[in-house]
């Protein structure tokens, strides 16, 4: 008989081999990484979330908004990747984790989910893309508005935070 942990580990590691082979282009999108809604799961900046609530979290906020970066204020590469953002005037959704009470255990869900732990993680449709230089590098290549242009529908956020539609 499985332990409720032991199965939650074995979830993991799926998406995580599922998650590097997307990310290789081995594989078509699956599972989390399609942009859909995964409930109505939200997260104040005052309590304490669990693991698998930051990766609830994580998940929700990546499947609701086209770009997303999971940064620091202080991280070079986390503005890097915000100032490639910036110039091409797209908009995204800011996760700064220095900033957010359960920014530990959201960047160690981070971990889980892209097999990365550092910062940045930017997402685009619901695919990581990597961090600032990878951003950077897809920009330099031409690479990069092809991608935020093929954001589906669903990913834009009535806030306006990060339709996926380049400002005016």
């Amino acid at each position: 008989m499985l332990h409720p942990g032991h199965t939650f580990d074995s979830l993991l590691a799926v998406c995580h081999f599922v998650s590097m082979w997307a990310r290789t282009g081995s594989l078509p999108r699956l599972a989390w990484t399609g942009c859909r809604r995964m409930g109505n799961f939200t997260s104040s900046q005052t309590g304490s979330l669990s693991s698998t609530s930051c990766v609830q979290y994580v998940q929700e906020v990546v499947s609701q908004n086209c770009v997303v970066i999971f940064s620091k204020t202080t991280c070079p590469y986390c503005k890097m990747a915000k100032n490639v953002f910036n110039e091409i005037g797209a908009n995204y959704k800011v996760v700064e984790l220095d900033e957010h009470n359960d920014g530990r255990r959201l960047q160690e869900a981070l971990a889980q989910v892209t097999g990365a732990r550092t910062v940045p993680r930017v997402f685009i449709n619901g695919n990581c893309i990597g961090g600032g230089s990878d951003t950077k590098q897809l920009h330099q290549q031409g690479r990069l508005v092809p991608l935020i242009e093929q954001c589906a529908p669903c990913c834009s956020s009535a806030e306006g935070s990060a339709s996926g539609q380049f400002a005016k």
